[in-house]
């Protein structure tokens, strides 16, 4: 939207409020703010994010790129009314792909969609975008917001966004660099993140939940426990990288941990992964016995407490483990990797 534009009677009976843009954007500027990079070029037209990359400062680097939403989690924080957060599951979904093959993430651009446009609405949804940017260390160099009457109510938005990460190309992590004998690091999620919540919101449905209601063996209220927003471990992993012999990342999203897992894996080994060494966060459990889902179907698609996974040397195990506890990032050794086919394998009971 262009600055100092004034809705025009036809586009305002159509349900378009340009004024209601600007303001929008006048609100959000301020945390747009906390994200900027010194390689920020401002360009003056507002069209574009320009972005400069040293060139005495990589030898070849690769681009990365990714992008993502949130999907049906934005219902669940409509019906809260709580918008604050959910740009942080953007963030983390976009990041943490890209920090997959070692990727620092540069900046992220973002697109909101809504039935109308309320700027405090607005700016609180881009709010918590720039929070996850800043935690991910990235610009926030762009965006759209789009009014789109008729096509969604108007309380109704949906956000995307897009990432540019760099690596040199040496560096890039993989399946090709895994061998028998890595160890397997899990990290810790912080709930179900931005995945399973078409089966979440079914469960809360068929079985009557009042998502305004407090549960003591979750400790708050139902709708914002799962509104707990996504884990940004962006910053961690390049801090693994520079401090251990990491091999390999995975981003456990939809499809749940072996089947993500099974993703950084060459198929000449399998990753054997003991349930044993942790525990679900209770979430997973309410939701498994309210809905009454197996744990097949749990495992299917939910990450299970588990957000990322570092496949490393084993001699590098033990640093690993203590970068991430420096770092207050929970973590612990969920398995090994061995010769095999390409699987990653769950085996025995969690504790």
């Amino acid at each position: 939207m262009s600055e100092g534009a004034t809705t025009t009677p036809a586009y305002a009976a159509a349900g378009v409020d340009i004024a209601a843009g600007e303001r929008a954007v006048e609100l959000m500027k301020k945390h747009v703010a906390r994200t900027r990079r010194p390689e920020l070029v401002t360009d003056a037209s507002g069209f574009a994010g320009l972005f400069r990359l040293d060139p005495a400062k990589y030898t070849a680097p690769v681009l990365a790129t990714s992008t993502d939403g949130v999907g049906t989690k934005v219902l669940l924080a409509q019906a809260m009314g709580r918008h604050d957060t959910i740009g942080i599951d953007l963030v983390g979904m976009v990041v943490d792909d890209l920090v997959v093959s070692g990727a620092e993430p540069l900046f992220m651009t973002d697109y909101i969609a809504c039935g109308s446009v309320v700027p405090e609405r607005i700016a609180e949804i881009v709010g918590g975008i720039a929070e996850g940017c800043h935690q991910a260390g990235c610009a926030l160099i762009g965006g759209e917001t789009a009014e789109h009457p008729g096509a969604m109510g108007p309380d109704e938005y949906d956000l995307a966004g897009a990432g540019t990460g760099i690596v040199e190309a040496d560096a890039i992590l993989g399946p090709d660099r895994v061998r028998p004998g890595d160890t397997v690091i899990a990290m810790a999620s912080s709930g179900p993140h931005s995945n399973g919540y078409s089966l979440i919101r079914h469960i809360v449905d068929r079985a009557g939940l009042d998502l305004a209601a407090e549960v003591p063996e979750l400790g708050g209220v139902l709708g914002e426990v799962l509104l707990t927003p996504t884990k940004v471990y962006a910053k961690d992993c390049l801090a693994l990288v520079e401090a251990a012999e990491v091999h390999a990342f995975s981003h456990v999203t939809g499809g749940g941990l072996a089947s993500n897992l099974a993703r950084s894996l060459p198929d000449s080994v399998d990753a054997l992964l003991d349930r044993a060494t942790w525990r679900p966060d209770p979430v997973f459990g309410y939701l498994a016995a309210r809905g009454g889902i197996s744990r097949e179907d749990m495992e299917a698609t939910f990450n299970m407490g588990v957000g990322m996974v570092a496949i490393v040397a084993a001699d590098s195990a033990e640093r690993a483990l203590s970068t991430l506890a420096e770092r207050n990032v929970r973590a612990w050794t969920m398995g090994t990797v061995t010769p095999g086919t390409g699987r990653a394998v769950l085996e025995g009971d969690h504790q």
